[in-house]
């Protein structure tokens, strides 16, 4: 009993005189943190601004300077003082009967000539003909008469009977100059015509 009252006495005073020691130091170190002066840093931070694109205004061009005084009105013309016979200009009337002639049939004139065509009508091509890619010609003959129309068709050789109707009906439409002997127009029989059906691509 003796013993652990002797021995818990001796620890107490040996950490009492630790604790003193120790509070020491610290005094003896914390004196010397309060006298140095403390060293602050600081820390800068520098906002850096975008470029922005600057808009530059342009200059507006100056103003043309007014004119001094504006033109001076110009005065009404003086009808009255006008003489009517000064300047005038003495137009003759022109002869305005001219002497042509135009006879014949269709405006042409009786001279001698041979039949010339004036208006030939392209055939229509057949639905028929066209859908089986077929291509072929009519020899037609016929007769131009003595008013430049056509009449009498008929047909000489054809490579389809697919292209005999479309052929007769455009060589109907045909028109010519017709013949003329001794300044009459008369009919030509006799008159051949090739029309060609061809499919272009």
């Amino acid at each position: 009993m003796l013993a652990r009252l002797g021995i818990s006495l001796v620890t107490g005073v040996v950490v009492t005189f630790a604790l003193l020691w120790l509070m020491q130091i610290l005094i003896a170190t914390g004196e010397k943190a309060i006298l140095e002066g403390r060293e602050f840093k600081f820390v800068d931070f520098v906002r850096v601004e975008r470029e922005s694109a600057l808009e530059t205004k342009k200059p507006k061009p100056k103003k043309p300077p007014e004119p001094d005084k504006p033109p001076p009105d110009m005065p009404p013309p003086d009808l009255d003082n006008i003489d009517p016979s000064a300047g005038s200009v003495n137009i003759s009337p022109v002869n305005v009967n001219t002497d042509v002639s135009i006879g014949g049939i269709g405006g042409f004139d009786n001279v001698d000539g041979e039949y010339l065509p004036i208006v030939k009508v392209a055939p229509i091509y057949p639905r028929r003909a066209q859908s089986r890619g077929l291509s072929g010609f009519c020899i037609l003959e016929f007769t131009v008469t003595k008013l430049g129309t056509v009449a009498d068709v008929r047909t000489l050789e054809c490579s389809s009977s697919l292209f005999e109707r479309a052929s007769t009906n455009a060589a109907l439409k045909f028109k010519y100059k017709p013949r003329v002997v001794d300044g009459e127009p008369i009919d030509v029989p006799g008159v051949k015509h090739r029309i060609s059906f061809e499919i272009e691509d």
